[in-house]
């Protein structure tokens, strides 16, 4: 979306930092190239509306080796024109390597660009024609992407320009001189062949994307690729004919000379039928690890020749239409004699799907042969499918239509297959024997088979888990298992179950039936029995659960008591879930003492109270969630010296009450390392000025609202109360009152000038280096601001040199006057290292009221974090931490840190000394 805003950068505000590095100037709206110091490493101006690139925009700037400057003019930030780079405007700097203008309306390649570049992208916009000299020079180049310049827009997501007729044009020698060039892009081109004189000289090319263009064709008869030995990516996705499917698909015999090819992805060519023919120039690739054939139209596979594919580790043949074992097919190169018409969706953009992700407790695929064949339209599974695949590991089928009975007899040729995943399909789980002809099966995914589990009457065998030797992962999941299944699961190798999403809670209302339901697996470690209906966990459920558990997640059921002391049943517990739950409180009881539990998470709930002490006895605790419940406060009480060990405390999503002074905040700012997300994360749910802000606003807001509201209260009662009383003791005594008015006032004048004489000028005297302007410009335009004009009623005084001195004066007398006229001296330090002048003199002073008057009024105030290397900073901080501020540069802490000078400046520091050194100094008597 376009938004018609414009920034105003202020002449040299970059200049002023000199040892900038890295900017990004990105979605601001500029229009020219602010002033930039030469520093600059990394400039970003994407996204801004700069339309124009001259010499003199980036005139020194001979450290700059990254500058992005994408989106500039097209569909999603309108310009009506080109960007327009001047031949030689970026050929001063000298060590810039990576170059990026893409979305620009570029008509061709910007001139004399600086040879040192190793990258340069310059994918959709409208450069149509490429030759030599626009590339001239650039020998240096790692990485080109000229992609997207003349599309294909039939299969575009966004608006796009027609490619004109019998374009783009490339000249044979256009890439010969990039001898160094290890990355090229020609994606979304419209290029109908591939000239072999393009890839002259490329020897170092590593990674090719040729994928959205109109090669269905040539893919099948070229030569280029017997030359690229050093290739190791290779993309020729989406290069189908428009509305036509093709019976088969013949890869071209050059595709043999691609022995460094690692990946290559042919999905989107739409051809129906895989046989041995298809791929046979790839099986004698030693490297060839990945091939991507998914949406493809395919329904007749033979499986079985990635068998011969020697260093095969990941093919992907999802979504496509394969419901079996191949048949015979037609001959190779036709057409089908009724041509498939369809229209592709035009909102879908190329690229690989994302997969179903996985439990997190199962293995991992990465490393081992894997075939995906899911969203398929598999019904049944024959063991002819899966013939010379005995080095397949792992083999995904979820989400097809497979509702045969598994007998033990359809995977028989995967001899070495350890992961499974049958999710999202049908299966029906009668025979005992089911899955075990797999002796080295780890991980089985039986997850979301619901169908057959709702048929009433039918039952299902579960006896099979205990007859797979080697299987450590489980999942059951969400399949509403309640009844009719096998009374006990056994296994010796089992370690993670998922039961999650079924009806555990039907299933041991049961009486006893279902009671030993997991008891049988001896070596479980992890459980998950989240979303089970569970209204309530007795003693006997949990004591049933094998003793090996570590982990147990038992998220998102209906739980609104939990008996703590139960967990010393599982002695080896060590994480504990109870997420989404309904508990109200942590009242009955508290952790167990010598459980193990490291881990335990209660977020999502309904928890207002706990008890203090309530996790002081599990001393290994580590990670505690107390995320989204209803807390108003976070007590020290409850966790005791817990505190010293905690790594996470999570408190955020609760509505915390943020009163003056609460004790929470302190906690927590000790906490803070261990609190993720504490200064965002962490809001106020009451008062309700403050509902939805962080907890370090309280100070600004709520504190000065109360307050104002206690002084309104207080004057109209006392309005209110004037109102009754004078009229009425006018009436019965007005004449006395008259005289005791006028004795009274004979001694006012008196009393007042008395006090007038012991009435300090000024709140306080702020001392500074004027020489650094930085300082100078903050004390002017944040301090004076803050302190006088936004405090309202409650604005503090304050002492300035320039602006307060009195003209005549010598600088010793108006120091000495502005020192012990002022209730504090405030010293704003950018460093600590080099002290003197009016400084030095100002702290001298100061020194002497406190051996004088014993009045401590120094307040210091650190501008930047090394100021802290002083020893004196140090010491004072730590026995008067109130009167040591440091300014903050993130906003967010900015209102905590005014909130805390006002009251540094109003209060003695007498009240901030840490008692444990010292009570700071005493009045005199």
């Amino acid at each position: 979306m376009h938004f018609p805003c414009r920034m105003t950068i202020e002449p040299n505000t970059f200049l002023a930092v000199p040892t900038l590095e890295e900017l990004n100037l990105s979605y601001n709206g500029i229009t020219t190239v602010p002033a930039l110091p030469s520093s600059l490493v990394s400039l970003s101006l994407s996204r801004t509306s700069i339309l124009v690139l001259g010499p003199t925009h980036f005139t020194g700037l001979h450290a700059l080796r990254f500058l992005y400057m994408d989106g500039n003019c097209y569909y999603k930030n309108p310009c009506q024109q080109a960007v327009e780079v001047a031949p030689g405007a970026l050929l001063g700097l000298g060590n810039l390597t990576h170059l990026s203008l893409k979305y620009n309306n570029l008509t061709q390649v910007p001139r004399r660009l600086p040879p040192s570049l190793d990258t340069l992208l310059l994918s959709y916009n409208h450069i149509i024609t490429l030759a030599p000299e626009d590339l001239a020079n650039l020998t240096a180049l790692r990485v080109l992407d000229v992609g997207g310049n003349c599309r294909r827009c039939d299969h575009a997501r966004n608006p796009c320009r027609e490619c004109p007729k019998n374009f783009p044009k490339l000249h044979p020698d256009t890439f010969s001189h990039l001898s160094r060039l290890e990355g090229l892009v020609l994606k979304d081109s419209s290029l109908y062949k591939l000239e072999k004189d393009w890839f002259r000289g490329l020897g170092r090319l590593q990674v090719l994307d040729l994928s959205e263009n109109f090669l269905y064709d040539y893919i099948t008869k070229t030569t280029i690729f017997r030359n690229l030995t050093q290739l190791r990516r290779l993309n020729l996705s989406f290069n189908y004919h428009q509305m036509v499917s093709f019976a088969h698909l013949q890869l071209a015999p050059s595709f043999g000379g691609l022995v460094s090819l690692e990946k290559l992805g042919m999905h989107g060519i739409f051809f129906r039928s895989l046989t041995n023919t298809t791929l046979r120039p790839l099986t004698q690739l030693p490297k060839l690890q990945s091939l991507s054939l998914q949406l493809n139209f395919i329904n007749q596979a033979e499986l079985s020749i990635f068998g011969a594919f020697p260093s095969l580790l990941f093919v992907d043949l999802s979504d496509n239409r394969i419901s079996g074992a191949a048949r015979p097919v037609a001959a190779l190169g036709e057409v089908d004699s009724g041509v498939e018409v369809w229209r592709w969706p035009r909102g879908l953009a190329p690229g690989p799907l994302v997969a179903v992700s996985s439990k997190d407790f199962m293995p991992s695929c990465n490393l081992n042969f894997t075939l995906d064949l899911s969203r398929n339209n598999l019904v049944t599974i024959q063991q002819e499918m899966f013939t010379r695949l005995s080095r397949l590991q792992c083999l995904r089928l979820s989400h097809n239509s497979i509702s045969q009975a598994v007998n033990g007899s359809q995977f028989v040729p995967l001899t070495g297959l350890r992961v499974l995943d049958l999710s999202y399909n049908k299966l029906d789980l009668y025979h005992g024997r089911s899955f075990t002809e797999l002796p080295q099966l780890e991980a089985l995914d039986l997850s979301y088979n619901s169908q057959p589990f709702s048929m009433q009457g039918v039952g299902h065998n579960l006896s099979f888990v205990a007859q797979l030797p080697s299987l450590r992962y489980l999942s059951l999941a969400h399949n509403g298992i309640h009844s009719r299944v096998s009374q006990k699961l056994s296994s010796a190798s089992l370690r993670a179950l998922d039961f999650s999403g079924n009806s555990l809670s039907q299933m041991w209302a049961e009486g006893d039936l279902y009671l030993c339901f997991f008891r049988g697996l001896r070596n479980l470690v992890q459980l998950d029995l989240s979303k089970n209906h569970l209204h309530t966990l007795l003693p006997r459920h949990l004591d049933n659960l094998p003793k090996s558990l570590r982990q147990l997640r038992l998220r998102d059921n209906n739980l609104a008591f939990f008996n703590w002391s139960s967990l010393t049943v599982l002695p080896q517990l060590e994480a504990l879930d109870l997420a989404g739950n309904q508990l109200k409180a942590l009242s009955n009881g508290s952790l167990p003492p010598g459980t193990q539990l490291q881990k335990l998470d209660v977020s999502s709930n309904s928890i207002g109270f706990v008890t203090p002490g309530f996790f002081v006895l599990a001393n290994r605790l580590k990670e505690l969630n107390l995320s989204a419940n209803a807390l108003k406060t976070v007590d020290p009480s409850w966790f005791g010296r817990l505190t010293e060990t905690l790594k996470i405390l999570d408190v955020s999503a609760n509505p915390l009450h943020c009163a003056c002074g609460a004790a929470f905040v302190d906690f927590l700012l000790e906490m803070q390392a261990a609190v993720p997300g504490l200064s965002r994360r962490v809001t106020c749910g009451s008062p309700g000025q403050l509902q939805g802000r962080s907890i370090f606003a309280q100070d600004l807001r709520l504190c000065l609202d109360e307050t104002l509201s206690l002084d309104c209260f207080g004057f109209s009662l006392l309005m209110v109360a004037m109102g009754l009383a004078v009229p009425m003791m006018h009436h019965l005594c007005g004449w006395d009152l008259w005289y005791c008015f006028h004795l009274c006032l004979a001694h006012l004048p008196r009393r007042r000038r008395q006090r007038g004489e012991d009435t300090l000028l000024y709140d306080a005297f702020v001392v500074f280096d004027k020489a650094q302007s930085a300082v100078a410009d903050w004390v002017y335009n944040e301090l004076r601001v803050q302190l006088e004009e936004r405090r309202g009623r409650r604005a503090l005084r304050i002492c300035l040199e320039e602006r307060d001195w009195l003209p005549g004066k010598t600088i010793f007398e108006n120091l000495w006057a502005s020192v012990y006229s002022s209730r504090k001296t405030m010293f704003v330090l950018d460093h600590t290292d080099r002290v003197s002048g009016l400084l030095r003199a100002s702290f001298l002073l100061a020194q002497q009221r406190l051996l004088e008057d014993r009045k401590d009024v120094v307040v210091l105030v650190i501008m930047r974090p090394a100021a802290y290397r002083s020893r004196y900073v140090r010491m004072r901080q730590r026995l008067c931490r109130q009167s040591v501020l440091l300014w903050p540069h993130q906003p967010s802490g900015q209102g905590s840190f005014w909130a805390n000078l006002g009251m540094a400046l109003t209060r003695d520091n007498r009240h901030f000394y840490n008692r444990n050194f010292c009570r700071g100094p005493t009045t005199a008597e």
